[in-house]
């Protein structure tokens, strides 16, 4: 009798644990905001002063009046940029502070 590979990779292995427990959505949000520098570059990264996210929205504490009102035009681009990155509509809206 042939025996029956119980082989997983293990990628699958870690997501199948991470939904079990409930934490697929703690690690989408922990790499949206590493991936925070990559996509706003150097300049944005220097003036932003904390982030966080609540519920699906980000929240951006920045120390320039100006570029938060220049970052309001490109709210749509980062959003989808972000959710790119974890394949998945995590974050539907941003808060410049």
């Amino acid at each position: 009798m042939a025996r029956r590979s119980n082989e997983q990779p293990l990628g699958e292995v870690i997501r199948e644990l991470l939904s079990s427990y409930r934490l697929e959505g703690k690690l989408n949000q922990a790499r949206i905001i590493e991936a925070w520098p990559d996509v706003t570059g150097t300049m944005i990264t220097n003036h932003t002063k904390d982030l966080y996210i609540k519920g699906s929205k980000l929240f951006v504490k920045l120390d320039s009046p100006a570029l938060k009102n220049e970052l309001a035009y490109s709210k749509g681009q980062i959003i989808d940029s972000l959710n790119g990155i974890v394949g998945g509509k995590i974050i539907t809206d941003i808060v410049f502070n």
